[in-house]
């Protein structure tokens, strides 16, 4: 049984780790996501050869493993909403910033998940739409559809959040 290269498992690790926890983040907190990231390259070590596309593979686990997780929790704590106003912020801020952190994951988090989910995968992750058709496993065209959709209810949001009262 050959197991996958520890030299090629941490290429990987380095290359899309702090993305997938980024990716899980949408569905988990920090440290569930971290857990669920560390799960996934733990599972990918297992493999018994590496998989045709490990970037794809990769999410579609983190994916699946952060859905499940949340489903957990969302059953443990029936009635704490799951994206309460306490999450800790998304992004780290610094003066020099040309977006608001705070408004942008608020407009993030008001997405349906769908929109949410391409938008995380095309942006932070920078998957093409045919990979990210592999990790959602929806056709190419409904993610084109739903990631149009998403950054013009973004785009929106954020002009809206820079428009000033007039006195």
């Amino acid at each position: 049984m050959k197991f996958i290269d520890s030299k090629k498992l941490s290429h990987w690790f380095n290359a899309y780790g702090k993305v997938l926890v980024h990716y899980a983040r949408q569905w988990l907190s920090m440290e569930s996501a971290e857990d669920v990231v560390q799960e996934a390259f733990v599972q990918l070590l297992l493999q018994k050869g590496e998989p045709a596309n490990v970037k794809a593979w990769l999410f579609r686990s983190v994916r699946n493993a952060a859905l499940n997780k949340a489903r957990s929790i969302r059953h443990r704590h029936k009635y704490e909403r799951r994206r309460a106003v306490s999450n800790p912020a998304w992004f780290q801020t610094s003066p020099e910033d040309l977006l608001d952190a705070v408004t942008a994951q608020s407009a993030l988090l008001s997405l349906p998940d769908e929109q949410r989910e391409i938008i995380l995968l095309r942006i932070w992750a920078g998957m093409t739409l045919e990979e990210a058709s592999g990790v959602i496993g929806c056709p190419v065209s409904t993610l084109f559809s739903r990631y149009r959709a998403g950054l013009a209810t973004l785009q929106k949001a954020m002009e809206a959040s820079c428009k000033t009262q007039k006195d």
